[in-house]
């Protein structure tokens, strides 16, 4: 049976993750930071969950109570670009220092799992017209999308030199249930509140690309299949532009109560007007994404007002 090690298993997106995986008859472990009771841990599918710093001891422990890993999924890293402002050295250590520290690990202990590296569009930054693919420029603005870059470099060195065998995945808008942070969650905090009205930041026209979590776990699965040493790059867009308005529209009218919705005009420095992948492939095969933002978004509205309402 394969063992499959998530790093950043308690997360948004690694938590999703391991539910496939475990629904799929893997047996799932998890390292990172959160405390998880063991049963809800098990709920999404994590057999063993280490709440702690991505470090040799650590890993060194996951494997003796669970089993070395056949394959790993690196998500495990700083959060945001927000997050990456307030705290740049936290940031790095999340990111640059526990990369290194499990490529080391994995290199000495299981250098044949397979590894998929989660990165970010935001190695790319701003700038850029139009769809974007893996062989865009990268030219990152703040410490998180730097970080995340320095993170890939890490995963070239090490594939170069010692053979592992990699993949790394940049995700763009992803969002889903058990999303706790960013647009969604705010505007339905608000409108949850009673707002009377929402005002966003920007003008409205940014334009992103939104994938849903499900798909976005499905794809991680795939990825693994074009793990090598020569370390392939896949943007994990749909392709698909859609303005920030029309988001805070679709969650507005999924909410059931009108509201009206302004724009301050104000930007955040180094925020991309546009964000939008070039189609996702994978080894040359397009990739079937099926949750459209118009089903996505009031999947996401159901689930907040049933869990946080």
């Amino acid at each position: 049976m394969a063992v499959i090690w998530i790093t950043g298993a308690h997360g948004f997106i690694g938590r999703h993750l391991a539910r496939h995986l475990a629904d799929s008859g893997a047996t799932v472990l998890g390292i990172g930071h959160g405390h998880w009771p063991e049963n809800e841990a098990q709920r999404w599918g994590v057999r063993a969950w280490l709440n702690g710093a991505i470090e040799p001891a650590n890993l060194d422990l996951l494997a003796s109570s669970g089993g070395v890993p056949t394959a790993v999924y690196h998500l495990a890293g700083g959060s945001s670009v927000g997050a990456s402002m307030r705290a740049p050295l936290e940031d790095f250590t999340r990111t640059v220092s526990a990369g290194a520290q499990i490529f080391d690990w994995l290199r000495k202990e299981a250098a044949a799992a397979p590894i998929v590296v989660v990165s970010s569009a935001a190695v790319h930054g701003a700038g850029h017209v139009g769809p974007i693919g893996p062989d865009a420029s990268l030219r990152p603005f703040s410490p998180y999308g730097h970080h995340k870059l320095m993170l890939e470099q890490l995963t070239r060195a090490y594939a170069d030199n010692f053979g592992l065998r990699c993949v790394i995945v940049r995700l763009f808008s992803v969002y889903g249930p058990w999303l706790y942070k960013q647009l969604l969650w705010d505007l339905c905090s608000r409108l949850a509140a009673g707002a009377e009205r929402l005002q966003l930041g920007g003008d409205g026209g940014e334009l992103r690309d939104w994938t849903e979590v499900g798909d976005i776990a499905r794809l991680l699965c795939l990825a693994e299949s074009v793990a090598s040493s020569n370390v392939a790059v896949i943007n994990g867009g749909s392709g698909i532009a859609t303005p920030v308005s029309d988001i805070a529209k679709m969650l507005v009218q999924a909410w059931g109560r009108p509201v009206p919705i302004e724009f301050s005009g104000v930007v955040r420095p180094g925020d991309p007007y546009s964000l939008v992948s070039a189609p996702c492939a994978i080894d040359g095969s397009p990739f079937a994404w099926k949750i459209p933002v118009s089903a996505g978004i009031p999947n996401y509205v159901d689930w907040f007002k049933k869990t946080c309402s």
